[in-house]
């Protein structure tokens, strides 16, 4: 079996995050308790507690964007990758960067698109055609 990742970061309200992380982006809910909620986030374990959410500002540079630091994301395939942002446009997501193409017919060429979950949490999820250009430099 492969490395996963575990990841545990604060929520305001767990029915909240339930149903973004549960019907948005389509995750399976895992354990909880009373102040906190585990999903299947693609194959990694998030655990979303109830807290105050991390602090966060646009100070990452990619190419000519500025994008919310810290933040956590996802790699798709571009199947994959399309159908979210289709499923994330459709359940009126405000995008800190709407879905688009980067590094175009360059090395990593990807797919990517910034969003902030109901709390505040920003997301980045990428998509590539192929899982070995990921590291391509």
């Amino acid at each position: 079996m492969p490395s996963i990742f575990h990841f545990a970061f604060n929520v305001a309200d767990l029915d909240a995050a339930r149903r973004f992380y549960g019907e948005v982006l389509g995750c399976r809910e895992g354990r909880s308790t009373d102040t906190w909620v585990d999903f299947d986030f693609f194959g990694h374990q998030i655990s979303l507690h109830l807290g105050q959410p991390f602090a966060t500002a646009a100070t990452g540079h990619v190419g000519d964007k500025l994008v919310p630091m810290p933040h956590f994301g996802l790699i798709l395939l571009l199947p994959e990758w399309k159908a979210m942002a289709e499923r994330l446009q459709a359940a009126g997501t405000d995008f800190v960067l709407a879905p688009q193409v980067r590094f175009e017919n360059q090395p990593g060429e990807q797919w990517t698109m910034f969003f902030r979950d109901p709390f505040g949490n920003p997301i980045e999820i990428k998509g590539f055609r192929d899982l070995a250009a990921v590291y391509a430099s």
